[in-house]
């Protein structure tokens, strides 16, 4: 019904950037979120950032200062630009899209943070 589609991610150094972005498809209404998590080797997924359809934000506390979560509508897309990457950063970053009543999830895209 619901299609994410993540990109942008790959391979970068410290200190780098990366644009991920997130395009979703389909029969799409009553959004009330739409936000980033990531899964590192051996730990649990963890929310990055959401941005809600009135447009606030939350971030994990590791990534505030320098990632910011944007979204542009008519596309149906959200965007995390990610700055000052550390090798802490590193991870599997999924797309999600929060309705009213359920969730949707993107396949992923891998950041590797590494000189």
């Amino acid at each position: 019904q619901v299609q994410l589609v993540e990109s942008g991610g790959g391979l970068v150094q410290p200190g780098g950037s990366l644009r991920l972005s997130c395009a979703a498809s389909g029969n799409i209404f009553s959004i009330y979120a739409m936000g980033w998590y990531r899964q590192a080797p051996g730990k649990q997924r963890e929310l990055v950032a959401a941005i809600t359809s009135g447009g606030s934000t939350n971030y994990a506390d590791s990534v505030k200062g320098r990632f910011t979560i944007s979204r542009d509508n008519a596309k149906n897309t959200v965007y995390l630009q990610m700055n000052s990457l550390n090798p802490e950063d590193t991870a599997i970053y999924y797309c999600d899209l929060a309705t009213p009543r359920e969730v949707y999830w993107g396949q992923g895209t891998q950041v590797t943070v590494s000189s």
